[in-house]
């Protein structure tokens, strides 16, 4: 080693690297801190604006209806869309098959219904919908949890 280089103790490095990250740490998280407290500023001003967004399921009560599957007799029954996007549903095969949620999201244009069902030979099976105003009809996938398999679907309105 040379005259008047001073050689770093093994000791130090480790202490070195834990001081950088950690300073890191604290700035990451005060500029994370920083977007969260701007961002909850434009969303507290967004709620008076009227271009703000509207609840999830508000406007989707078109979706409400009964709704048949035309390659069996699937009834999916859509009895009310809340505005905080929770759908009350009813599933038919033709006996009532339990749903274990419900929900409608989007708009009037767009809106996209998702269904789980849980029940014997059901368990964990899902609907993933997309509704069609044009033709009436909501379209997607069928998941079948036991077969671990997908296929496409869709329902068309039933007469009230």
């Amino acid at each position: 080693m040379a005259k008047g280089t001073k050689q770093q103790s093994p000791l130090r490095r480790p202490r070195r690297v834990a001081l950088t990250v950690a300073a890191l740490t604290v700035i990451g998280v005060g500029a994370v801190a920083g977007f969260l407290l701007l961002r909850g500023d434009r969303s507290a001003r967004d709620v008076s604006s009227p271009t703000s967004q509207t609840a999830p399921g508000a406007g989707l009560t078109g979706l409400e209806g009964r709704w048949q599957r035309p390659d069996g007799g699937y009834v999916l029954e859509i009895r009310k869309v809340y505005p905080s996007g929770v759908a009350d549903a009813a599933y038919f095969n033709p006996n009532p098959i339990r749903v274990a949620k419900a929900t409608a999201t989007g708009d009037p244009s767009s809106a996209t219904v998702f269904v789980e069902l849980q029940d014997v030979n059901y368990p964990g099976s899902t609907y993933t919908l997309t509704y069609d105003p044009r033709r009436d009809v909501l379209e997607g996938v069928y998941y079948q949890a036991m077969l671990d398999q997908s296929f496409d679907v869709a329902f068309v309105r039933l007469p009230r």
